[in-house]
């Protein structure tokens, strides 16, 4: 009800909620488009003979449309791999770091650099997955037309979903890239709850191992949250100032730094990086290129080594991305603040350099147990889909998205809050200089 109340009260709000809820109903519409000329009956039946097992990952992060070779089957994972390989290029390459540094102007040309590399990258992949279907007889009619028509379509369907990612960032709540994902994920797992379940009425796994994976998943759920909204503050004290002919009081604040500050980008951006093997080599003929494949997979032990690397690595880059230890020093400098027993400017930046540090390698190790533990439980238990839906990956994404989009919500709210008591304090200091006006008239015609 408190909810509804808030939607009422900011029609701002309430827009972008609707717009998001109907960029996603979209999106999950075109996840059961099959593109045109594959077998889908047969693709399916070797999906599930499988058990999902060399697919499951793509097939969670494309929200299930792997198995029906949708439109998205890309999903918007090309989208990613881009953005990384933008992102990393932009320190050592001259002309990407001055982009980067012009502002809303030079993000725009890197987003549009992003967006034709992201279109190359999708014709590639889907070329290669077309020849490796025709390879193995999932093509109606084999020949170049199929590998053109197919190539085409599933560039067509993500670039489709980078355009809906960009209109929900935009227009919408919260990071689109990051809610097109989440979405997916949680579209999937009533099923995959539900096929657990059916696996332990078959007798395929004990009844009880249901129940301590779910009680095992909620406990997940809530270590995420615990650390998710953990945060190192750093005092920050103001000395007395004199504005304008008037001295202020001497302030304390503190800077939040969160120990995952990087979030869900790093444990994305590492699974981004290893599915694109299972995209381009997973549908070959050669049995010999699919054994190297599945040693990419979760519970190979190749995988979750390089998948710990990755995470690791892209957490330390990103939070140097979002936090610039030199640039909050000069900002704290300008404005008079200082960290108690630190000089300020450079042993200032240096200090929070030594705290981020530590907080990264600690939100790294933290990301990367559990993103790979409960997952390789699962795994053990023979629950491969519901290592893939509930595992530490896509529970890491569902909950940190759901946090990020609840504080960006409370951030509108108490925006609108502030602005309706500017609104009253300036309509009731309106009123009382009338009243004031008023009297003084009154007083001169006595």
């Amino acid at each position: 009800m408190q909810l509804l109340s808030v939607f009422s009260r900011i029609p701002e709000l309430r827009k972008r909620v609707l717009f998001t809820l109907g960029m996603l109903a979209v999106y999950r519409v075109g996840v059961f488009v099959s593109s045109p000329g594959i077998d889908v009956a047969r693709l399916r039946g070797q999906f599930a003979a499988s058990g999902g097992g060399l697919f499951g990952l793509v097939n969670m992060f494309s929200g299930g449309a792997l198995e029906n070779f949708s439109i998205f089957t890309l999903g918007i994972s090309p989208y990613i791999s881009v953005s990384i390989i933008i992102q990393l290029l932009s320190p050592a390459v001259p002309f990407l770091e001055a982009l980067r540094k012009e502002g809303a102007a030079g993000r725009r040309v890197l987003t549009r650099y992003t967006r034709v590399g992201t279109i190359m990258l999708a014709l590639l992949q889907g070329y290669l997955i077309s020849v490796g279907l025709e390879n193995q007889g999932f093509a109606l009619s084999p020949g170049l037309l199929f590998r053109l028509n197919t190539a085409v379509t599933l560039c067509a369907g993500t670039a489709f979903m980078m355009w809906l990612g960009e209109q929900i960032t935009e227009r919408g709540i919260g990071n689109g890239t990051s809610i097109i994902i989440f979405a997916g994920i949680v579209a999937r797992m009533p099923l995959v709850l539900i096929s657990t379940v059916a696996l332990a009425q078959n007798g395929a796994i004990p009844a009880t191992a249901v129940l301590a994976l779910i009680i095992f998943s909620v406990l997940t759920v809530a270590g995420i949250v615990y650390v998710e909204k953990s945060q190192r503050k750093v005092l920050v004290q103001y000395p007395r100032r004199t504005i304008n002919n008037r001295s202020t009081q001497p302030t304390t604040q503190f800077i939040p730094l969160k120990v995952n500050m990087a979030s869900v980008i790093p444990p994305i951006f590492a699974s981004a990086i290893l599915v694109i093997p299972t995209y381009l080599l997973g549908f070959s003929a050669s049995e010999g290129v699919r054994d190297f494949v599945s040693l990419l997979v979760p519970g190979a032990w190749i995988y979750e080594v390089l998948f710990a690397a990755l995470i690791i690595v892209f957490s330390f880059f990103y939070t140097s991305v979002v936090f610039n230890p030199d640039e909050v020093a000069e900002n704290l400098k300008k404005n008079g603040g200082f960290i108690p027993a630190v000089r300020p400017g450079r042993e200032t930046a240096d200090y929070l350099f030594g705290i981020l540090n530590r907080l990264t390698l600690w939100g790294a190790l933290y990301c990367a147990a559990i993103c790979i533990g409960p997952q390789l439980i699962y795994i053990s238990l023979g629950v491969r889909d519901f290592a893939y839906v509930f595992g530490g990956t896509a529970v890491l994404i569902v909950v940190g998205v759901t946090l990020d989009t609840a504080a960006q919500i409370q951030s509108m709210v108490v925006a609108r809050n502030y602005e309706d008591l500017m609104a009253q304090s300036s309509g009731g200091r309106a009123r009382f200089d009338g009243q004031a006006k008023s009297k003084r008239r009154l007083l001169r015609r006595g």
